[in-house]
């Protein structure tokens, strides 16, 4: 398994990124030799920067590196929620699913909402909006300016929206600090930090309006995106303080709730900017395949939701590479022949990690085809739980007796129908009966200490395509920050709670219709859950869910549940026997299917001071303005 971050991941685009434009201040030699008077030769003058148009462009795509590779790290957001369990100890994770990280133990911090990180970016976007318009620049082409403006205004609102949905409100800076600055400074109010972030959000909507942006550039939707999540954090249970005090006596006791969220005001109104800012991406797009009366077939379900998580990044046979349409803002992987996602996640009998694992809570919350709930107490569902699902379903989890890729391409020629193996099977060996450890467990004969302590490993974002072999190939699929459903579930949410919900019904069955599901009929608290768990199926594993159970504020009953596995046994019916190599065949096993809770990994206990992380004690010694979270 990989047991450091992988140090070699180039940047988002085929050109080099000069990093050295990030380094305003260049030291020069004073001499009165001239021919000593030079600058150092891997560094370029602040002032060169902006008297140049290229350059300038170079130091903003620099910027882009703040969103690294995603959420297509090693280690995953699902694993701190109830979608996934991270493989590998000692990383921080189980700290933070435990409730036991505090300032001076923070438990695995991912540099995509990194504080100082975030800040260091903040920085940089500060520089480029005093340059450009103040007017200490050479730039004379005002619509290059403009474009560079608008990327500079999204990425600043971008980076000030992870720090407020992970810590809270923050520090409000809007210039590039100097040495002999005062850096201590207050927290904003939440409100203020909202107010912010949409004043830039409506800048850039302004300033990148009708322009064609490269691919992987931000653009006007990709604000208006942005705007939409914001609004709809900031109209949610957890940033309602009245609403969050009732559910949380650790935000009840909190002296200063004003960063946490909303004192007092119209929460209607707050709702109602939320629901305006969706609709007006639903007005400005299509997204993919959303304008259905009736569902699709459940293979046609299962084909759609795989090529929207390809996002046109993959040639497998039947993905349709028009689901990119899907994505307003994404991050693309170009020529990079070391991202391996597949690698980090899939199953070790294929020589992977297995990095984070599908749990059992959430296989256990994809419905019956018919939209039914799935049951471990319905005596049919438990004899055959793989059988007629919801076929995005089939799309996301790779279970046992899954077909998957030809295995000896990379592990030899062990199994040649190509399944999972996630049980024990009897297997006939001369006269006797043996127990055979499938190649995908932890008993397994190649890379046992890889293998899931769930029983189950992700499909969604791994490329299907056969020829594509996570241990040894790169894939190509983008990783999606906003993508056109996103919207379409800020619209409906907003809707329930303003009461519009045929109209929220009718744009939930659209997501429905499109995965081959029927329609969702419910009303009233009925519509609300039926709203929040198609969300929960739709976009797991897109970073929504951690952020989704602490605003509705259910994470008690959510992310602090126990983890369960599920262990797979094959017995062989009366009469049968099959020898090596194993294969999945229910005509010649029994196969049983026990839900397990798992603690040996991970004991999940939700303590409420997980809904914000704290401020490092660094940080708070650095600056003595800054007040720490609740629970810390």
């Amino acid at each position: 398994m990989g047991t450091v971050k992988n140090l070699n991941m180039k940047p988002i685009y085929r050109n080099k990124y000069l990093y050295a434009l990030a380094i305003l201040a260049t030291v020069t030699l004073s001499c009165k030799k001239d021919f000593l008077a030079v600058e150092p030769p891997n560094q370029i003058s602040a002032e060169l920067v902006w008297q140049d148009a290229a350059l300038a462009q170079g130091f903003v795509t620099e910027i882009y590196n703040g969103l690294d590779v995603g959420g297509f790290d090693e280690q995953m957001l699902s694993s701190l929620s109830d979608e996934s369990m991270f493989t590998h100890p000692n990383r921080g994770i189980d700290l933070i699913n435990a409730g036991t990280i505090n300032p001076t133990t923070l438990g695995w911090v991912d540099e995509t909402y990194g504080y100082n990180q975030m800040y260091n970016r903040i920085r940089s976007c500060n520089i480029v909006i005093e340059r450009l318009e103040g007017g200490e620049n050479g730039i004379a082409d005002q619509n290059i300016k403009d474009k560079l403006l608008g990327e500079a205004y999204f990425l600043r609102g971008y980076f000030y929206q992870q720090l407020l949905r992970y810590y809270g409100s923050v520090p409000l800076i809007t210039k590039s600090y100097a040495l002999n600055d005062d850096f201590q400074v207050k927290r904003a109010t939440y409100e203020e930090c909202v107010t912010a972030i949409l004043a830039d959000c409506e800048k850039a909507i302004t300033l990148l309006n009708g322009r064609t942006m490269e691919k992987g550039r931000t653009t006007s939707m990709a604000a208006m995106a942005l705007k939409s999540r914001v609004l709809l954090y900031a109209a949610s249970d957890l940033h309602d303080i009245p609403t969050a005090k009732t559910k949380s006596s650790v935000i009840a006791g909190f002296a200063n709730p004003e960063f946490l969220g909303y004192l007092s005001g119209d929460r209607t109104a707050r709702w109602t900017a939320a629901q305006a800012a969706a609709k007006a991406i639903l007005d400005a797009g299509a997204g993919y395949k959303l304008n259905l009366t009736a569902p699709v077939t459940p293979e046609e379900g299962r084909m759609n939701y795989k090529s929207i998580a390809m996002g046109g990044g993959s040639k497998a046979p039947g993905v349709d590479a028009s689901a990119a349409s899907e994505l307003i803002f994404a991050r693309y992987f170009i020529d990079r022949s070391d991202m391996r996602y597949g690698r980090a996640n899939g199953p070790n009998g294929y020589h992977n990690w297995a990095g984070n694992t599908p749990i059992g809570l959430l296989v256990d919350d994809y419905e019956m085809q018919d939209g039914t709930p799935f049951s471990w107490s319905n005596a049919a569902q438990k004899a055959s739980p793989y059988v007629n699902r919801d076929p995005r379903f089939y799309a996301t989890i790779l279970y046992d007796g899954a077909n998957w890729k030809p295995r000896n391409l990379v592990s030899g020629n062990v199994d040649p129908a190509n399944q999972i193996q996630t049980g024990e099977y009897d297997l006939q060996e001369g006269s006797s009966v043996i127990t055979f450890k499938g190649l995908d467990t932890r008993g397994s004969s190649i890379e046992n200490w890889n293998g899931s302590w769930t029983g189950y490993y992700t499909h969604k974002f791994i490329d299907p395509d056969p020829n594509i072999i996570e241990a040894s190939n790169p894939q190509f699929v983008p990783w999606p920050f906003f993508r056109y459903t996103e919207a379409v579930f800020n619209y409906v949410e907003a809707s329930i709670e303003l009461g519009q919900e045929s109209e929220a019904r009718l744009w939930l069955n659209r997501i429905r219709f499109r995965s081959g599901m029927p329609a969702i009929t419910a009303t009233g608290d009925a519509l609300k859950e039926a709203y929040r768990h198609e969300r929960r199926i739709e976009m797991v594993y897109e970073e929504q869910r951690y952020h989704d159970a602490r605003r509705w504020m259910i994470a008690p009953q959510t992310l602090g549940r126990k983890t369960t596995y599920i262990k797979v046994t094959g017995k062989f019916k009366p009469g049968k026997t099959l020898s090596s190599p194993y294969r999945y065949d229910p005509e010649i096993y029994n196969y049983t299917y026990t839900p397990t809770t798992e603690t040996a990994q991970e004991n999940r206990k939700w303590e409420d001071k997980i809904y914000f992380r704290p401020f490092s004690r660094d940080e708070i010694n650095r600056n003595n303005q800054l007040i720490q979270n609740p629970g810390y």
